[in-house]
């Protein structure tokens, strides 16, 4: 068959380790044969960060703003053992924070839901949406470690030399401190993405915070949504008979655990990573997790939700087989390419992502899969299979299909 033709590059967001083994197979096996793929390609392998003092990310964001959809690997976010692994300059910052804050907009996570892997919480029939702010809060955050006894303060300056105190905590010895922030333009985006996703999904907003506790703070984000909701969404959301909801974050895990799904549960920026983890886990695996984020400049950028497979990765270079899960990232070269698609009106790119992930589910649902679905799968006789074997077996289903 003839390649799909592309108008318009993807921004490719290379990674590292085990995920980045992954990527090239994908694109050999299952977009390669089939489309005539063009990229405009950064390498964010943690090396390359390294050797571009992280410019490469700055650029491979901006090109995201410039040709409008990026797909990407993931990545190393360094700790102390990294830096002394690969030989750092210094502990650079996660570049998945770099990007979102130079998107903006808001990370929505979904499970991919497949016929044999049950959700762990059996009242769940219905996706659970993870909207994730996308800025700010610890991500962003300064740290400092105090060496013993003396007194912290928050201190404003405001441009006209109008100087603010606000007591931290007066140190009888020694501990740690850390300052975070956020910014109403970006909230106020934060919550429009919500909404707006709300009403091309067909789904119901919760939103959570801790608003008794942080009352400036996490009270802002409330003030915000609400304020937003009530004047450009509301008459919206009625006209569909969707609703909007406000509760504390320890109610809304409550009401989650004992709701049947099918709504988007927006949350802060740390709030969304931890949650997403938990709703991907609890619906059967990280690597069964989709994950865009959604700028409201009209910017998207889709990537696999978890970590680089550090332990495959290693069993890898001894020369062991492994059997890692790629759905993730498949599904991130997928929601890239139709969006492309989408973006250019060409119906046959979204019709190939379409297969492309109608292929990756039938393959599991006939029992052929990687291990850590075989591990927890109500499936019979299934099959185990490599890593490239799964994605052959996958390249095998779309011939059939296409």
């Amino acid at each position: 068959m003839e390649r799909i033709k592309m108008t318009t590059p993807l921004v490719e967001m290379d990674g590292d380790e085990m995920t980045r083994i992954l990527w090239q197979m994908i694109k050999d096996e299952l977009i390669l044969p089939f489309v005539d793929l063009k990229t405009e390609y950064y390498d964010l392998g943690l090396e390359n960060r390294d050797r571009t003092n992280d410019q490469v990310t700055i650029d491979s964001a901006e090109a995201t703003k410039k040709y409008g959809v990026a797909v990407k690997c993931a990545t190393i976010t360094p700790n102390a053992a990294r830096v002394k692994e690969y030989n750092l300059k210094e502990m650079w910052k996660s570049p998945n924070g770099t990007i979102r804050a130079l998107l903006d907009g808001t990370v929505f996570r979904a499970p991919i839901i497949v016929n044999g892997i049950e959700p762990y919480v059996k009242t769940w029939k219905k996706p659970i949406t993870l909207a994730r702010h996308a800025y700010g809060d610890v991500y962003k955050a300064s740290e400092m470690v105090i060496p013993g006894a003396g007194k912290a303060e928050l201190v404003y300056t405001a441009e006209d030399g109008t100087v603010s105190r606000e007591l931290v905590h007066t140190f009888k010895g020694a501990g740690v401190l850390q300052g975070m922030h956020n910014l109403d333009d970006s909230i106020d985006s934060f919550a429009k993405s919500c909404f707006q996703y709300a009403l091309d999904t067909n789904q119901d907003v919760w939103f959570a915070t801790k608003d008794t506790i942080s009352k400036k703070y996490d009270h802002r984000f409330k003030d915000i949504f609400e304020e937003i909701y009530e004047t450009e969404f509301k008459a919206a959301f009625e006209e569909k008979g969707l609703k909007y909801f406000y509760t504390l974050i320890d109610d809304a895990v409550a009401r989650v655990v004992k709701s049947e799904g099918g709504f988007i549960w927006a949350c802060k920026n740390y709030d969304g990573d931890v949650m997403s983890d938990l709703v991907a886990t609890a619906f059967g695996s990280l690597a069964m997790m989709t994950s865009v984020l959604v700028s409201p400049h009209g910017y998207y950028e889709y990537e696999a939700a978890h970590g680089t497979v550090q332990r495959h990765y290693y069993k890898h270079l001894k020369g062991e087989e492994t059997s890692t899960n790629s759905m993730a990232t498949i599904f991130a070269w997928s929601g890239a390419l139709r969006k492309r698609g989408e973006m250019d009106g060409l119906t046959e790119l979204i019709r190939f992502a379409d297969v492309l992930e109608k292929a990756s589910i039938q393959t599991i649902e006939s029992g052929k899969m990687t291990k850590d679905l075989a591990l927890i799968t109500d499936l019979k006789d299934v099959t185990v299979l490599n890593s490239g074997d799964f994605i052959r077996e996958i390249r095998a289903e779309m011939e059939s299909m296409l």
